[in-house]
């Protein structure tokens, strides 16, 4: 009792240490074995089992950053909810592989080399590389290089050993070495973590009294304070939105540029972060350079100085667009404003998206387009050129829209202005293709004496199609009525003239203004045409109205059944009645002389009706004398002209023999009983 029990425990140390060392005893943290000759044996291979630096890094990397830090990769800054990979580092060793641009995290431990010299002076020039980061220096414990050499010793041994070869008692004194490694794995991963919460921190420069009592708190701490003291543009962003995405959302679909210039100047958009995102776009672009948003997003604004989440830039770049200042092109085209939300928002797709600065036309440029834009609409537009884009394109829309209506009834040939209307549209197709006002505008000014002049025709043609086209219908109308009788109606002192005109002005390349004639014109000819065919009808019904009377007479004499009336009558009713409807001065002579047709028909018919009708007996008259059976003479036609053997009738005897002629021909039909028609 009275002993020096330092010197005891010394002198016990000192005495099991020889006897791990001659391999005697095994230690598995404070408990120690002692070996069977079989044991003792395997030890000792384990003990011979050869090691690397590399190795015993790695296996260190592997406890701290998996098995104490949880596989903790990243770091949520508290202040903007943004998170920040890191590179994990354990005695200048990576642990998994680096990403370019991240923070980084350097844990030295006593196995390092040259850890003795790894003085607080090295520890915190090293916190300043890479733009500063974090450096832990892990305390000295003379425990934790036997354990882990002890630890990756068995435990490569038994990976080489273990194969199905082995005696029983082998196995087992291999599968109870597996399981106190598997227990100085434990204690080494506690040892570490308490190691970790007690070490020395060091980040960008300075030396970081840690609060934290647990490793993976102790680390936010110092990633905390690492994000806070480098990224010295983070505090920008004064106005974090709590959901970004709907807000993003809004300020695209009302593309107000009022209200986003009014809180700009009120200082509630992030004014300062809003002009270092304008400062970087307006010097790539002078610099010519391509900024492709998710480089933008990655490689700038997510890191030193910035470390901006990516939402808060995308509620930037919006207000951009909106206010005009930058264009997002994808695929070669200018992105419209309903597709960029969803192109900015999907990642995939943010790899394809260009920010490009946009050029704005110059102050002169803007008022010839303004004056332009009067003499075309007679209306005055808008000053602001995104305003006066719109207002320009949506004029020319709407002439597009009215040309290409026009077209569809020029196309058919009977309407005036295909030419011009192709022309015109042709013009107005480029300027309403152009999505860049400022090219627009070059452009819009460019084409300023081509645009008055189809502006011109544009209003010719508006005019016609609007107000001018029914008198043109009854113009073509008429016109192709009147060709029934046109070599009739060009005799004609003032109906030719007119009819003249008429074809002048459906021909006319630009008949706009020829169009006021075209009543009166018609008036003339309609007038003429109407008298010509009231004479040409009321002459031609009469000679029908004659031929039906000589038929009534004779189907009475003969006393012709219904059956003979009907087809005698008929075809001269319908002749007539087509007569009374028809506008033609040529079909109206052609009905009339198949009118006479059917009354030579009709007559034969009469004729054959009697030749065949049975003899009846004559009953006896009144006093006795006898009734006479019904007769109608036979018709005979006289056409004078064919008695005529010459063309002229010149002389007396010419006249003396075409009149011996006709009378005899005339005598003979009477001495033979025949009706006689001259014809």
């Amino acid at each position: 009792m009275d002993g020096d029990r330092l010197a005891l425990r010394r002198h016990i140390e000192e005495s099991l240490g020889r006897l791990e060392k001659e391999t005697l005893i095994s230690r598995n943290g404070d408990i120690y074995t002692f070996l069977t000759n079989e044991e003792r044996d395997i030890n000792k291979e384990i003990k011979n089992v050869d090691l690397s630096s590399g190795e015993q890094a790695k296996l260190l990397g592997e406890i701290i950053f998996e098995d104490v830090l949880k596989g903790q990769r990243k770091h949520r800054f508290s202040t903007n909810k943004m998170d920040f990979d890191f590179n994990r580092r354990c005695d200048h060793s990576y642990v998994g592989n680096p990403k370019d641009s991240a923070l980084s995290v350097s844990v030295i431990t006593p196995m390092a080399d040259g850890y003795d010299l790894y003085e607080k002076a090295k520890a915190l020039l090293e916190s300043t590389a890479e733009g500063g980061c974090v450096i832990i220096r892990l305390g000295n414990d003379e425990g934790l290089g036997r354990e882990l050499q002890t630890y990756q010793q068995t435990k490569k041994y038994l990976v080489k050993k273990n194969d199905g070869t082995l005696s029983e008692s082998t196995k087992r004194i291999l599968r109870d070495c597996s399981e106190e490694n598997n227990s100085r794995r434990d204690r080494l991963t506690v040892l570490l973590g308490e190691m970790m919460a007690s070490a020395e921190y060091f980040v960008a420069g300075q030396p970081l009294k840690i609060k934290a009592s647990t490793p993976s708190a102790a680390l936010s701490e110092a990633l905390e304070y690492l994000v806070q003291n480098t990224f010295n543009k983070m505090s920008y962003l004064k106005h974090l939105s709590a959901e970004p995405l709907k807000e993003l959302q809004a300020i695209l679909r009302s593309n107000d540029t009022a209200k986003e210039t009014a809180l700009l100047q009120a200082g509630e958009n992030n004014p300062e972060a809003l002009d270092d995102l304008r400062t970087y776009l307006h010097l790539c672009s002078i610099k010519s350079q391509q900024v492709v948003l998710h480089d933008m997003l990655e490689k700038r604004y997510s890191l030193r100085p910035y470390g901006w989440p990516d939402d808060e830039v995308l509620l930037l770049l919006a207000r951009l667009i909106v206010l005009g200042e930058v264009n997002l092109m994808m695929d070669a085209s200018l992105l419209p404003i309903d597709k960029v939300y969803d192109a900015i928002t999907t990642p995939a797709k943010r790899r394809k998206v260009v920010v490009r600065k946009r050029e704005t036309a110059d102050p002169k440029s803007i008022q010839d387009a303004r004056s332009l834009g009067k003499d075309l609409f007679a209306e005055m537009g808008p000053d602001g050129e995104d305003a006066l884009f719109t207002y320009l394109q949506a004029k020319l829309k709407e002439w597009q829209v009215a040309l290409n209506g026009y077209r569809q009834l020029a196309d058919t040939g009977n309407y005036p202005g295909g030419t011009e209307i192709g022309e015109a549209l042709t013009l107005i197709g480029p300027l309403l293709a152009d999505t860049d006002s400022r090219k627009f505008v070059e452009r819009f000014n460019g084409l300023k004496s081509d645009l008055l002049e189809v502006g011109e025709q544009f209003h010719e043609l508006d005019h016609f199609y609007s107000h001018q086209k029914p008198a043109w219908e009854r113009l073509r109308k008429s016109h192709s009525a009147f060709q029934l009788n046109r070599l009739e109606l060009e005799k004609d002192d003032k109906a030719g003239p007119a009819l003249t005109r008429m074809r002048e002005v459906l021909a006319a390349k630009s008949p706009y203004k020829l169009i006021k004639e075209v009543d009166a014109l018609i008036g003339v000819v309609e007038a003429i045409n109407s008298s010509l065919l009231t004479e040409r009808r009321a002459q031609a019904i009469a000679k029908i109205d004659g031929f039906v009377k000589t038929l009534n007479t004779d189907l009475a004499t003969a006393n012709a059944d219904a059956g003979l009336r009907a087809v005698c009558l008929k075809p001269l009713e319908s002749l007539r009645s087509q007569v009374e409807k028809q506008e033609s001065l040529a079909h109206i002579t052609q009905a009339e002389t198949e009118a006479v047709k059917e009354f030579d028909l009709a007559q034969g018919r009469i004729e054959e009706f009697l030749r065949k009708a049975p003899v009846l007996v004559v009953p006896q008259g009144p006093g006795g004398s006898p009734v006479p059976p019904p007769k109608v003479k036979k018709q005979r036609i006289v056409k004078p002209a064919d008695l005529v053997e010459v063309t002229y009738l010149e002389t007396k005897d010419d006249v003396d023999e075409f009149l011996g002629a006709l009378r005899e021909e005339l005598e003979d039909a009477l001495a033979k009983n025949e009706r006689i028609q001259i014809r």
